[in-house]
């Protein structure tokens, strides 16, 4: 019996630590001089915080992503508050890896959690007709989220900002849960980014949470 309990043990540190494990890309690829991956890190100054990752991305679209990158953010990541000075800088195209790269990267990085995110505020029920068109008001005419991030006009066309990641497509890319607290309180992510904070009650997140994640252009 001890046996036993002593073999499965093993196989579960094993799969357990072989989860957790860093991979060796991260030091190759020198992915902390662009990411954090702790909040107790300096901010990041090309690319976005890491810490979350697991809480933030689609696991299948961060796979494709390091494998085929494309740029959703047109202007060099910024989180301080002091950014007038100077001009913006174009973004460059990330690194691409091979698969079985993109594999071990993606399993880490999906472990990266925040302990208190409450899960579960957005529900699989799409919006309206009558409730796309007032979310889509409140969108691009009240919040102004169209001068900072690019979304479709009426007949598909690209428009908006760059100076947030597009928005389109982005229902592939992040998890409903973490747009709807991104809205809310993005402060508890990014403490000194540019985003907003609009007095948003529960039901109008709820709204435009499901509207971003109706910009597509893919089913």
């Amino acid at each position: 019996m001890r046996c036993v309990t002593g073999v499965v043990f093993l196989l579960f540190w094993m799969s357990v630590s072989s989860v957790w494990a860093v991979p060796k890309e991260i030091d190759k690829y020198r992915c902390k001089d662009c990411h954090r991956f702790s909040s107790k890190e300096k901010p990041a100054k090309k690319g976005p915080d890491l810490f979350y990752a697991g809480d933030k991305f689609l696991k299948n679209w961060l796979k494709e992503f390091l494998q085929s990158p494309v740029i959703i953010r047109k202007v060099v990541y910024v989180q301080d508050l002091d950014y007038s000075g100077g001009r913006p800088e174009a973004n460059q195209l990330h690194l691409a890896l091979a698969k079985d790269e993109s594999e071990r990267i993606s399993d880490f990085l999906i472990t990266f959690r925040l302990s208190d995110l409450e899960k579960g505020k957005i529900d699989g029920e799409l919006l309206s007709k009558g409730e796309r068109a007032r979310a889509k008001i409140l969108f691009e005419r009240n919040l102004g989220c169209i001068s900072c991030h690019q979304a479709l006009n009426l007949v598909g066309k690209v428009r908006g900002g760059v100076s947030g990641p597009s928005l389109i497509d982005s229902g592939l890319r992040l998890k409903p849960d973490w747009i709807f607290h991104w809205l809310k309180t993005p402060k508890k992510f990014l403490p000194r980014g540019r985003m907003p904070i609009f007095d948003l009650d529960e039901e109008t997140a709820i709204q435009i949470t499901k509207y971003i994640l109706s910009i597509r252009t893919k089913p």
